[in-house]
């Protein structure tokens, strides 16, 4: 499951880099701060609202997704989320161990921005600072959030 993953986004990373319709996709250069999320729980809502699958409340899930072959994404301070194809020279786009030690991480990451039919791709060139986990919500969630186990009476 993760090498099909991982072959789907090489292939994405490869679509960004092609020639589109004799034109070759062109990217801009940028810095964006923000925490390194799970898109899965982030877009699907499946662990519940969006402040609850950021920072230390959803660290642990995080891992296992990134793990798991789950893309991950740049949540930036302005709300922008970037999917993230590849961090500095990681063979394994971002599923590898360099994600994983990043999880709810606060960034400030340099690289290259692709925009395409309104998704924002970014590849990483380089983590310029790792802020650490800034989102602390254990007060709010718990380790892990209440709502995101299942009722076994139901």
């Amino acid at each position: 499951m993760r090498s099909q993953i991982l072959t789907g986004l090489a292939s994405a990373i490869a679509l960004l880099a092609a020639p589109i319709a004799g034109h070759a996709a062109e990217g801009t250069r940028v810095q964006v701060t923000g925490e390194i999320i799970d898109t899965w729980c982030y877009y699907s809502g499946v662990m519940g609202s969006p402040d609850a699958v950021v920072g230390s409340a959803h660290h642990t899930c995080a891992l296992w997704c990134s793990a798991g072959g789950i893309p991950v994404g740049l949540l930036a301070e302005d709300g922008t989320v970037y999917m993230v194809l590849k961090v500095g020279d990681d063979a394994e786009a971002a599923g590898g161990d360099t994600i994983l030690n990043l999880a709810a991480h606060t960034v400030e990451a340099d690289g290259m921005l692709y925009q395409r039919d309104g998704l924002n791709y970014l590849v990483v060139s380089e983590v310029v600072s790792d802020m650490d986990i800034t989102n602390v919500n254990h007060d709010d969630y718990g380790n892990v959030p209440s709502f995101s186990i299942p009722d076994p009476n139901k």
